[in-house]
């Protein structure tokens, strides 16, 4: 038993040293090979393949590590009040987490599919999601579209804004304003002013 506890203990190890070396090789560079992420580790690549069958397995727990990175600074972020600054505040704090992660998204979206990404992002779309609700209920966003489509825009614009980033048309410092921006036309009710985007 004894024996077989280390083992664990050191193939958890492996585990979480893979997925973090994954987390930072794949941050900088989207084509980070699993050679490279296995070095950056300190393990072999047949201990890497052990955990990892595949580039694509790799990346779909590197992805779930992001996301729950980036669920615990999205928690905290004040949803109460007016539906529209709520919704900046949100943008603002999220597109931090998207353009951090913006990379490894890239590097996501070669061996993911679409499906797949969408389903890592459940957490993040349902809060957008009860947010959206309360603005419809509120009458300060549209209720002619479903929340999904709505949410599915936010999600669509905002990694928009990393492929325009990476692609060097758009900069990280104007990004969060523009996405909030378009965001805020989106949702709000046709025939209404569009407000500003101030939190």
């Amino acid at each position: 038993m004894g024996r077989t506890a280390v083992r664990r203990a050191d193939a958890q190890r492996n585990v979480e040293a893979i997925i973090r070396a994954g987390t930072d090789c794949l941050g900088n560079n989207p084509d980070a090979t699993l050679a490279q992420i296995a070095e950056a580790a300190g393990v072999g690549r047949v201990t890497l393949y052990g955990h990892f069958s595949s580039r694509a397995e790799l990346l779909d727990a590197v992805m779930q590590h992001a996301l729950q990175k980036g669920n615990a600074v999205l928690e905290p972020v004040d949803l109460s009040g007016d539906p529209r600054k709520a919704l900046t505040r949100l943008v603002e704090a999220s597109w931090g987490v998207v353009d951090q992660a913006r990379s490894i998204l890239i590097a996501a979206q070669k061996e993911l599919t679409p499906v797949r990404i969408q389903e890592l992002h459940h957490e993040p779309a349902a809060r957008v999601a009860r947010l959206v609700e309360r603005g419809q209920a509120e009458g300060v966003f549209r209720s002619d579209v479903p929340i999904s489509w709505l949410v599915a825009t936010l999600h669509n614009v905002m990694h928009g804004a990393a492929d325009e980033i990476h692609a060097g048309r758009l900069t990280t410092d104007d990004a969060a304003g523009y996405i909030a921006a378009t965001a805020l036309a989106a949702f709000t009710p046709p025939g209404r002013k569009v407000p500003k985007a101030s939190p």
